[in-house]
C-alpha cells in the first residue's frame, strides 16, 4: 500500500480476551515495532497498563466508546502518533494495532480509518481481527448486536477459552461462527504472532489468494446475518463493477458489513481486491500475482436481511457478466 501505515483492528466482546492476546503477541521480540492504540469504556482505563513492551506508543484514547463520540479521537491520536514517528518522538513503528471497547461496534471505526481524508494514504486496514469467549458467545451472540457485528465483521476468528469448555460447546460456537462469517479462518487461542504480522485481506500472495479463490461459495442465513457470494469467469470491466460497488453500498449500506473481494479485471494481468465497510469502500488493490488454476472473480457481501436476488440481478445487469 505505497509504504502506508499496516493497521490491525482487535475487537470483541466484553470479557473475550483481547487484551489477553495482544498482550500476549506483544511479548514476542519480533512485534517490537508494533505501536498499540486501546480504547477502555469507563471512567478510569485500566486495559493499557497490561499491554507490554510498547512503552510510550501505547496511547489509551478516551473515556468512551470507538464507535461513538471518541471516533475523532482515534484520528487524533493515530495523527499524533504518526508525527511523533515522523519527528523521531517514539520508536520507528512499522504497525499498529487497534484494540476497541468491548461495546463498540466495529463498522464505524473501519468507516473511520477508510474515509477520514486525514489519513487517507498515511494508513491502511490490514485485517480485523474478532476474539470469541466460547464460554458465553452462544448467548452473546443471540442477544447482543454488537457481539454479531464483530463476528461478521471480522477476517480472522480466535476462539478463547477453549479449555475452559467441553468440545460440544466449542463445536456448537464454531458452525454458528461459520454460518455468520464463513470465510473468517478460526484460530484457538494462544495464536502465533504472525496473526499480526500477516495481513489479512485476502490476496498478499498467491497462496492466500488461492485459499480464498477456493473457498466454497456461500448463501448462508442466520437469524440476523447472511453472507453470499458473487462468482464471475469472464473478466470484469472495472468501471462497471465499481459502479455496481457503489450502487450496492448506496442501497444496502445500512446493512452491509462488509464487502470484500478478488477481481478479475480486463486489461488487468494481476488479481484486484476490493474490501468495503458499509457505505464506504478502499481504492481497489492490484495484487502480486494470480495464483495456478482459472482466473475468476469472487465476492462476497455479509450483511443483515440482504436481497440475495436482487443484488445477483444488479450485478450481472451492471457488469454483463453472469454469474456461476
Amino acid at each position: 500500500m505505497n509504504g502506508s501505515l499496516p493497521v490491525m483492528v482487535v475487537t470483541g466482546f466484553l470479557g473475550s480476551g483481547k487484551t489477553t492476546m495482544i498482550s500476549g503477541l506483544l511479548r514476542h521480540p519480533g512485534l517490537e515495532d508494533t505501536a498499540v492504540l486501546v480504547n477502555e469504556f469507563g471512567e478510569i482505563g485500566l486495559d493499557h497498563l497490561l499491554v507490554e513492551h510498547v512503552d510510550e506508543s501505547t496511547i489509551l484514547i478516551g473515556q468512551g466508546c470507538l464507535c461513538c463520540a471518541v471516533r475523532e479521537d482515534l484520528v487524533v491520536a493515530l495523527m499524533d502518533l504518526l508525527e511523533r514517528r515522523e519527528a523521531g518522538a517514539v520508536p520507528g513503528f512499522r504497525r499498529l494495532v487497534v484494540e476497541t471497547t468491548g461495546l463498540a461496534d466495529p463498522a464505524p471505526i473501519l468507516h473511520t480509518l477508510l474515509a477520514d481524508d486525514r489519513l487517507r494514504g498515511r494508513c491502511h486496514i490490514a485485517g480485523i481481527i474478532t476474539t470469541v469467549d466460547v464460554l458465553h458467545a452462544r448467548d452473546q451472540l443471540e442477544r447482543e448486536p454488537e457481539c454479531l457485528r464483530q463476528a461478521a465483521v471480522a477476517d480472522r476468528l480466535v476462539l478463547t477459552k477453549t479449555d475452559l469448555a467441553d468440545g460440544i460447546a466449542t463445536s456448537e460456537v464454531s458452525r454458528r461462527l461459520e454460518a455468520i462469517n464463513p470465510d473468517a479462518p478460526q484460530d484457538r487461542a494462544p495464536v502465533a504472532p504472525d496473526i499480526l504480522t500477516t495481513a489479512a485481506e485476502h490476496g498478499e500472495d498467491r497462496a492466500s489468494t488461492a485459499r480464498w479463490l477456493d473457498q466454497p461459495d456461500h448463501h448462508h442465513h442466520d437469524t440476523a446475518i447472511s453472507a453470499m457470494t458473487l462468482r464471475a469467469e469472464k473478466p470484469l470491466r472495472i468501471d462497471r463493477v465499481v459502479a455496481w460497488i457503489e450502487d450496492t453500498i448506496a442501497r444496502y449500506g445500512d446493512r452491509l458489513l462488509r464487502l470484500k473481494g478478488i477481481l478479475d479485471v480486463e486489461g488487468s494481468a494481476v488479481p484486484v481486491a476490493v474490501h468495503g465497510v458499509q457505505h464506504v469502500f478502499h481504492p481497489l488493490q492490484r495484487l502480486s500475482a494470480w495464483p495456478e488454476g482459472p482466473r475468476v472473480s469472487r465476492l462476497v457481501l455479509i450483511g443483515r436481511d440482504l436481497p440475495v436476488t436482487d443484488i445477483e440481478d444488479a450485478f450481472v445487469r451492471r457488469t454483463g457478466s453472469p454469474v456461476v
